[in-house]
């Protein structure tokens, strides 16, 4: 049996290393935050688009209003209102297929018809024949065209990192039209031809959404909104003993 092994970072009584470097004498006030979690991921230093778009996609997805992760985490906060860490994990642990998780199954989806050479449609038409939804497709409020999705993959033409897993993104999209791309979809096509690995793509929503969840429960505290929101619940669902 081999020694446990990590890369990632170890404390010593007079410095901290983080993947070799020393934290405070070289990391700290030379790398942004976007660029350290591209190191910590990685154990490099990103490329500026690296860095230019995985900053966009984490703006792209920090926030989207009163969705089912910062209702969760707001009435939490309102069940016990000293517990902001518990508020925050109550709003990530929803980060599955339908809310915030679904850039991941677009990444394997993606992925999957790279390796295998399979068509879009044909991956649709299978996926829909099973009765299975399509990752990266659909949106209850942006009927026609997700706005985030539509610049993502705009300032990955214009800086020339739309690649192999963004033509097939567009692929997909070719088969289900009408129904619109959303978010999801180019976040794992373009960290895909960005070099990122099909793991990390799940990172971007869940730092991005922790930041969002942060906000709203700074505003919770100040302007409450959890208990009234498991009121509306109440009143809104029929009681049928």
């Amino acid at each position: 049996m081999t020694d446990p092994v990590t890369r990632i970072a170890r404390a010593y009584p007079d410095r901290v290393e983080v993947r070799g470097r020393d934290l405070t004498g070289d990391l700290m006030g030379r790398l942004t935050f976007t660029e350290y979690l591209h190191f910590l991921l990685t154990g490099e230093e990103p490329a500026e688009d690296q860095r230019f778009f995985l900053d966009l996609l984490l703006v792209a997805i920090a926030e989207h209003g009163l969705m089912p992760t910062s209702v969760a985490a707001r009435m939490t906060l309102a069940a016990d209102p000293g517990a902001l860490q518990a508020a925050v994990a109550a709003g990530i642990l929803g980060a599955g297929p339908v809310v915030l998780g679904t850039a991941e199954q677009c990444a394997y989806l993606l992925e999957e018809l790279r390796e295998t050479g399979r068509s879009p449609g044909e991956a649709a038409a299978e996926l829909r024949a099973a009765g299975a939804k399509i990752p990266g497709f659909g949106h209850p409020v942006h009927k026609a065209a997700d706005p985030r999705a539509t610049r993502i993959l705009e300032l990955a033409d214009e800086r020339g990192v739309s690649g192999e897993h963004v033509a097939l993104a567009r692929g997909v999209a070719d088969a289900v039209a009408p129904l619109p791309m959303n978010v999801s979809m180019p976040i794992a096509a373009v960290m895909l031809d960005l070099g990122y690995d099909v793991d990390t793509v799940k990172a971007v929503p869940i730092l991005a959404r922790t930041a969002g969840l942060l906000a709203h429960l700074a505003e919770e505290r100040d302007a409450p909104l959890g208990l009234r929101l498991a009121r509306a619940a109440e009143d809104a669902v029929e009681y049928r003993p």
